[in-house]
């Protein structure tokens, strides 16, 4: 297996190919960590503290998808950010 190049021409490609990887590790773990808080029973499903960070995080992934054509990646996160940011109003009411 060929080894991948240290330094030299190879190393802006990789460093650009790595940017959407941690960007889309991001956009999972803002979402990963809401829910993990909401099992655990730190955060309300219905907060603010739970629906931002999982519009924030599908919104990244559902743009990722979309730039990369994968279709139903982009509707599955697409659909995730709409339920959220639909849900905002609700949650911002409720905490005032």
């Amino acid at each position: 297996m060929p080894e991948a190049p240290v330094g030299g021409a190879g190393t802006g490609a990789s460093v650009a190919a790595a940017m959407p990887q941690a960007v889309q590790i991001a956009g999972a773990l803002l979402i990963l960590a809401a829910f993990a808080l909401a099992q655990r029973g730190t955060l309300d499903q219905r907060s603010l503290a739970y629906l931002v960070p999982n519009l924030v995080g599908s919104a990244v992934l559902a743009v990722d998808a979309y730039l990369a054509s994968e279709w139903g990646f982009f509707l599955l996160e697409g659909a995730w950010a709409v339920v959220s940011a639909s849900a905002l109003p609700r949650a911002a009411r409720r905490r005032a």
